[in-house]
């Protein structure tokens, strides 16, 4: 029997499941409204989406790192409150998504959902992430995932904040041992603490640079009015320097630097010359819990005060 995209949205108004849930639901049964309300109930589905309204900006970004240690993803997985976020049944479901998504082979989120669950092939990522809805009783949301593969060295990670921020770092590296690893680390650190927008120089878009460059060249005329072009070109360039020590991971001062004045790709040359080994930074990705979402306003008072009203009306 042909299911239609009536009875989908239908059954989906009667029982906030979600689409595809729904149409399975319905081919399962042949189409019977009822039958199909059960089914979801069944699969613990039903009711889900209707908590899809709430905001989902607090959660946890995890890693997972291949057992050789050649590729590596780090995934977002966001729910409503910090104290679900900190739940171990959360958490728990978090590192299955992580450990799905290090071997996925989706292009996107979209994609992503409509795969197989790992743990349950009856059912697909997205339908499990409906179950962990309906269980936790929070709208959650799988908001992204990147992977790093590097086969002539290996990937690093770091969760700091027990996932309010997650790292991969890509080594390129002749030698691979715990010298190595350390500086891979500590470096992970350093991308988590100091937030770099590129790995070097070479990844910085160049018409950001002349943007920079006219914006810093008219503030520095503006100062010195009567400056040589010669001076108005070495503060332009002195001040684009301090900017992209900034921005720029290989070119921040290392945290750990014992003078304060050692750069990153300064300690990376260090520890190669120590390990007589070649090593190459060659690309990190950054995810902070919640960036670019909306956060809920917890205001308590106005909460209460509007509960109150309402059961004076009733």
């Amino acid at each position: 029997m042909a299911i239609t995209a009536a009875q989908v949205k239908e059954l989906r108004d009667m029982t906030g499941a979600g689409m595809m849930a729904c149409k399975k639901a319905l081919a399962a049964t042949d189409g019977d409204m009822d039958k199909a309300v059960d089914f979801l109930r069944e699969q613990g589905l039903a009711g889900a989406e209707k908590k899809a309204g709430r905001i989902a900006a607090e959660g946890v970004s995890f890693t997972k790192l291949s057992d050789d240690k050649h590729s590596g993803v780090v995934v977002e997985v966001n729910a409503e409150t910090d104290f679900v976020a900190k739940n171990e049944k959360f958490q728990t479901y978090v590192t299955e998504v992580a450990a799905q998504a290090l071997h996925s082979e989706a292009a996107d989120i979209d994609a992503f959902l409509a795969e197989k669950w790992d743990l349950d092939n009856s059912r697909t990522v997205a339908e499990q992430l409906s179950e962990e809805i309906s269980i936790i009783g929070e709208n959650m949301h799988i908001r992204r995932f990147q992977k790093l593969t590097e086969n002539d060295g290996f990937v690093q990670d770091y969760v700091h904040g027990g996932g309010r921020i997650g790292v991969l770092l890509q080594v390129k590296s002749t030698v691979v041992n715990d010298a190595v690893t350390e500086m891979a680390k500590n470096i992970a650190m350093q991308v988590a603490a100091l937030k770099p927008k590129f790995t070097s120089r070479k990844e910085v878009d160049q018409a950001y640079l002349a943007s920079e460059t006219e914006i810093l060249t008219a503030a520095a005329k503006n100062e010195k009015p009567n400056a040589p072009e010669k001076v108005i070109a070495g503060m332009v360039q002195g001040r684009i320097n301090k900017e992209l020590k900034e921005i720029c991971l290989l070119d921040q001062t290392y945290v750990k630097a014992e003078d304060g004045k050692q750069s990153v790709q300064q300690y990376v040359d260090s520890v190669a010359k120590a390990e007589n080994a070649t090593i190459e930074i060659v690309t990190f990705i950054r995810f902070e819990t919640g960036e670019g979402l909306e956060k809920k306003n917890e205001d308590f008072a106005a909460e209460v005060a509007a509960q109150q009203a309402a059961a004076k009306k009733a």
